[in-house]
């Protein structure tokens, strides 16, 4: 595939930063960056690099055509120029899974939907000799002896943006959301989501030398990113891609990226990462997501099931403690990086918002420490009791949060 061709990373509003720094980390050209998504050239080789390789974006897509389009005629005729054969293989149905119109004359996203899909599907049909596309949906095998046997259609999942009247066609090479790595099996009552975790980290100006700490761990996703980050695990290590299934998949390509990233993985390096939880059970799941990161990184199929709330032997050091136990178990400061209990995710806004309150002596036991700190809050800073030195809105899934940083 050619070098140019042009991709694109979804991540979170406001994480748009992170993923550019991770592109040029790895050694891929970014274009241009705005609202969620960051633009950029690669080849085969390079499309790899991003889906085993970011840790901050959602998902990467590939854009198979851009043209203007100010009616329905020109969107249709666009969308069937596009060479949707390059991606799509016979066989393979497609979906077109989103649309965002943005100071565009088109503007009615079901209709745009319509188009495209069937722009699409016209065009493939003609190309593969046949009458339609498979249904995206779960099928009875008709050969004798899986009568009670189904199958899974492939789909390609497209998505259309349009900004002032440029179209963008994308198909999705990621298939299942890239902040699925693969290591937690069991949640919490909360999880944070895993690139949300990485942006806060990769934004707050953690590097692998300081120590960090969490006092409201929950399932651990914050320190398990940590540790991925310091061992140099690629987070896509240990799963699999929709672009797999396509025509521009190289098994020998995908392989030997796989080798590069897996080489550079380095357990002897000195790691100080440590948090604790009130709760159990959390500590538990911790732990037992922990080790799964362990069994991925060395090449296991991760084990599944909760283990013992011990995985001091993985670098990760987590505790069964409550917030006003917690204190820094290292001789220099470091950074504090949380995710308080969210009043809207946990049901009791007051007793978040009193959690807040009480985070203020975490400053006597972490002295000298920067603390990172997401919440859904927009008035947190008010029940801390300080203005934070920088606040940016940053997306937790669906809910929208707010990243604060003291830089103590």
């Amino acid at each position: 595939m050619d070098k140019n061709e042009t991709a694109v990373a979804l991540c979170a509003v406001g994480a748009e930063k992170a993923v550019s720094n991770e592109l040029r980390k790895l050694d891929i050209k970014v274009e241009d960056s705005l609202y969620g998504r960051v633009r950029f050239k690669a080849d085969t080789k390079e499309l790899y690099k991003a889906l085993i390789g970011l840790r901050a974006a959602d998902r990467v897509l590939l854009e198979i055509a851009s043209y203007k389009a100010a009616d329905f005629d020109a969107l249709f005729e666009g969308a069937a120029s596009a060479e949707w054969e390059k991606l799509v293989p016979k066989g393979m149905g497609l979906k077109v899974a989103k649309v965002r119109a943005n100071r565009s004359q088109l503007k009615a996203e079901t209709s745009i939907q319509a188009i495209v899909h069937k722009a699409a599907a016209q065009r493939l049909c003609a190309k593969y000799k046949v009458n339609r596309l498979p249904e995206p949906a779960i099928i009875p095998r008709k050969k004798a002896g899986d009568i009670n046997k189904e199958s899974q259609v492939k789909v390609a999942e497209v998505r259309v943006y349009i900004e002032k009247d440029i179209v963008s066609l994308l198909v999705d090479l990621s298939g299942e959301p890239l902040f699925k790595r693969g290591y937690r099996s069991e949640g919490g009552a909360a999880p944070l989501r895993e690139t949300t975790a990485a942006s806060m980290l990769l934004l707050s100006g953690w590097k692998r030398k300081f120590p960090i700490y969490d006092p409201f761990c929950g399932s651990g996703t914050i320190l398990i990113e940590a540790a991925m980050y310091a061992w140099d695990i690629a987070p896509g290590l240990g799963r699999n891609f929709a672009v797999q299934d396509m025509v521009i998949a190289d098994p020998k390509i995908e392989m030997q990226i796989r080798d590069d990233f897996r080489a550079k993985i380095d357990f002897s390096r000195l790691v100080r990462i440590a948090g604790s939880d009130e709760d159990f059970r959390s500590v538990s799941i911790a732990a037992s997501n922990a080790a799964r990161l362990r069994d991925i990184a060395e090449g296991r199929p991760p084990q599944r099931g909760i283990r013992a709330p011990d995985c001091k032997e993985l670098g990760v050091d987590i505790k069964v403690l409550t917030m006003s136990q917690a204190a820094s178990p290292f001789d220099d400061p470091g950074f504090l990086v949380t995710n308080p209990p969210y009043g809207k995710r946990l049901g009791d806004q007051t007793a978040a918002e009193q959690i807040y309150k009480e985070m203020r002596t975490l400053e006597e036991r972490f002295f000298g420490w920067k603390f990172a700190i997401i919440t859904d809050n927009s008035g947190f800073e008010s029940f801390y009791g300080k203005k934070a030195d920088s606040c940016r809105e940053i997306s937790n899934g669906a809910i929208p949060s707010y990243f604060y940083q003291y830089e103590l």
